[in-house]
């Protein structure tokens, strides 16, 4: 690796998230689609528990977050406005260490932010996307592995800019984990991002909806993943666990068992991916990085926020050493 090279850049929105606990809400399912519902009186002054800020977040940033914890050089591209929310963003990523030469500050709009209502363990996210002048980064040279996740749906040609600064980098790898817009896109009108991906990331339902499928069989999905591009598919299946596919061999990953029930499941799927893309960047085998990602997972949902939990690489090796005998990949 280049000195000047960045290990793991981030690629995505950055937003901050204020989590609002609910004391008096309650679960319904009484709609057509039998979707669990989060309900509340209507009209009224509804008391909350807490509220906590978590600064500098986004899919991108908490996969970078967890990377920069593991020992990685960490970089982050984004977008960010001229409000005293963008500043307190910026100050938050420079305390960790991230490289911030590629952020963009927009003087006159507003920084993206969150709110999250959490209800028990889970929780139901108010999602509003600032509509900014993307940007590629300016490098010298490319990053071992660039993450890239949620963007703006303002974003489509940019998407094909990242894809021609790929074909310009050979040296860069690309982790790809597709948020809510991106997924909406489906494949077709980013076919050129899909088949420059080293390593793919999604869920059971969301490899459904990319591949306009009901397919049930995970093996099957990721095979026709894998024919869209990607080298390695990798897809997650709730408590169920992991399977991963490179073309030749999939696997199946077991969840690491929690020590207590989950506080807070924000960012678990960012922190299983980056930590899995974290572990191939150390030159870790794919069974090894199928084991360490749901460790952090584990540790995350025992926390509010989708950062706090993060472990280090020496916290990691600890729980696989104290691991189950039973936590282990298997062929399938």
């Amino acid at each position: 690796m280049k000195n000047d090279q960045i290990e793991f850049l981030g690629y995505g929105d950055v937003v901050i998230d204020t989590f609002i606990e609910l004391i008096h809400a309650w679960i319904e399912d009484d709609n057509p689609e039998k979707k669990q519902e989060l309900c509340m009186h209507f009209g009224d002054k509804i008391p909350y528990k807490k509220e906590v800020n978590v600064k500098a977040t986004g899919n991108a940033p908490n996969a970078v977050n967890a990377a920069g914890k593991l020992g990685l050089k960490t970089g982050l591209v984004t977008n960010v406005g001229g409000d005293d929310n963008g500043k307190a963003i910026l100050k938050a990523l420079e305390e960790k260490g991230v490289n911030t030469d590629h952020i963009t500050i927009h003087p006159d709009k507003d920084s993206n932010h969150n709110y999250i209502l959490r209800y028990k363990e889970e929780r139901t996210i108010l999602v509003h996307h600032v509509e900014y002048d993307y940007r590629l980064p300016n490098l010298k040279v490319g990053p071992q592995w660039m993450y890239l996740s949620s963007l703006a749906h303002n974003s489509l040609e940019h998407h094909h800019e990242i894809a021609d600064f790929l074909r310009d980098h050979p040296e860069t790898k690309l982790a790809f984990q597709p948020g809510t817009f991106q997924m909406k896109l489906g494949y077709d009108k980013l076919r050129d991002l899909y088949e420059l991906t080293e390593l793919f990331f999604c869920n059971k339902e969301e490899a459904q909806k990319i591949l306009e499928t009901t397919e049930d069989d995970i093996k099957v999905l990721m095979k026709k993943m894998h024919d869209l591009g990607p080298n390695i598919v990798v897809i997650t299946d709730g408590p169920r666990g992991s399977y991963v596919y490179d073309g030749e061999v999939a696997w199946h990953g077991p969840m690491y068992p929690d020590p207590a029930p989950p506080v807070d499941r924000t960012g678990a799927g960012d922190s299983f991916s980056a930590t899995f893309t974290a572990a191939l960047a150390m030159g870790r085998s794919i069974e090894k990085a199928l084991m360490m990602g749901p460790i952090n997972s584990m540790s995350v949902v025992q926390h509010i926020g989708a950062q706090a939990g993060h472990l280090t690489l020496a916290e990691i090796e600890k729980f696989l050493e104290e691991a189950p005998a039973d936590y282990k990949p298997e062929k399938i």
